[in-house]
């Protein structure tokens, strides 16, 4: 990858996704009852989910 291919928006593009989806899911789980729990809680688990695959990808990646 060269250095053009480094912009803003491809270097934080992952980390504003997972920051607005645990926001939506924080402020929402906060706000009210039954559905918004359950999808604050499916939020907040959709960051780990997404944070672990790229933490996979990447182990894997440098072993090849």
């Amino acid at each position: 990858m060269s250095r053009a291919d480094l912009s803003l928006w491809r270097i934080f593009r992952i980390p504003l996704l997972l920051v607005a989806l645990s926001l939506t899911g924080l402020i929402g789980a906060l706000l009210d009852n039954g559905l918004w729990d359950g999808l604050g809680a499916a939020l907040l688990a959709a960051t780990l989910v997404i944070a672990t695959a790229a933490w996979v990808r990447r182990r894997r990646s440098r072993s090849h």
